[in-house]
């Protein structure tokens, strides 16, 4: 006897936000160009009426298919394959169909003279020509979700492949630190183990695509801060001037790695040590968020790039083209400015 074999269901494709204003201006512009190229055709006497009514009748349509099909989104993407396409284009059609044909019928009883003579002609040349421009358009929107849908999943990628990136230096030099302070000072190896693990909970357990708030990167750079002082003492140094929002949104581990690179290139191969200034304010256009530390002659470990550039990354994946991270030595200190377009805290936050 066979095992039964699996017959998985065929993932459908993704529709657009038939819900969204720029969806609506499609079908306004499609109706409104499918016009007047008819009117400007050869043979046609050019009726001013005749062209404003038609106008009209196809933004009448367009804002009724926009509603149903909104409506009705959620229900056709249930289907599988590319039929939630098939669907919306037999919705295209007859919705089209009828109101030509329910426009033709009261046109005709009121002796208005809006729509031909001939209802049947009527009603095959809407639908025809729904058919047609339907199909194209549904194609033109099923192309731009499939490239939508590889960009995201590439984004996606990447944004994952530089979280995976994101593992603490330091996780030798603290357990070694531990290992230290477990007969001299138990509360503080018990703190510094507990430290740890929420550093390492949010590197290992976050989703990249996550957001989470502006007082829950500070609390992990709390902790980083304090294991760090375990093992460079008075070196080091913080300062703050913070004047952002708590509830701020920001991808979670944006700013350790940012505090890591100041201790480890600036305070660190000072003999004398450092101090970091971590400073947040609002500007024009937006929020800005600053980590400055010293600047070394020599550093002790030379750095690779990998944490500025995952933080650069990730700003632009989660706050578009407008965020920006930059990086410039200045007065014997580097200072990394990250700025986060005000638009973008609201959209991010209603995610």
């Amino acid at each position: 006897m066979s095992e039964p074999r699996d017959n998985p269901r065929q993932p459908s494709a993704p529709l657009p936000d038939f819900c969204s204003l720029p969806v609506l201006f499609a079908l306004l512009v499609v109706g409104a160009l499918t016009v007047t190229l008819m009117w400007l055709a050869p043979g046609n006497d050019g009726d001013l009426r005749d062209y404003s009514i038609a106008v009209l009748f196809t933004s009448w349509l367009s804002i009724l298919l926009t509603v149903a099909l909104c409506k009705l989104r959620p229900w056709m993407q249930r289907l599988p394959w590319l039929l939630p396409y098939a669907a919306v284009w037999l919705l295209l059609v007859i919705t089209v169909g009828v109101s030509a044909a329910v426009l033709g019928w009261i046109d005709r009883n009121l002796g208005a003279g809006l729509s031909p003579a001939s209802g049947f002609r009527f009603v095959r040349d809407c639908v025809f020509a729904t058919g047609l421009l339907g199909a194209g358009l549904l194609r033109y929107f099923y192309v731009v979700a499939q490239w939508q849908a590889r960009v995201a999943a590439a984004t996606q990628a990447q944004v994952a492949a530089l979280q995976a990136r994101i593992r603490p230096h330091f996780l030798f030099n603290s357990m070694n630190a531990v290992a230290a302070l477990i007969h001299v000072d138990p509360d503080a190896a018990e703190r510094t183990v507990e430290n740890l693990a929420e550093l390492f909970r949010a590197a290992l357990g976050s989703d990249p695509a996550s957001l989470g708030t502006l007082a829950d990167e500070w609390a992990l750079v709390d902790r980083y801060l304090e294991i760090e002082a375990l093992r460079l003492g008075d070196r080091l140094r913080v300062e703050r001037d913070i004047d952002v929002p708590a509830d701020l949104p920001l991808p979670r581990l944006l700013l350790q790695p940012l505090v890591e690179n100041a201790i480890r290139h600036g305070v660190q191969p000072l003999r004398e040590g450092g101090t970091i200034r971590l400073g947040g304010r609002r500007v024009p256009g937006g929020v800005e968020i600053v980590v400055d530390n010293p600047l070394a002659d020599a550093p002790a470990t030379p750095g690779n790039g990998h944490g500025l550039r995952n933080v650069r990354e990730r700003v632009r994946f989660h706050f578009g083209e407008r965020a920006t991270v930059s990086a410039q030595a200045r007065d014997g200190r580097f200072i990394v400015n990250v700025f986060l377009p005000e638009a973008a805290h609201a959209r991010t936050h209603r995610r």
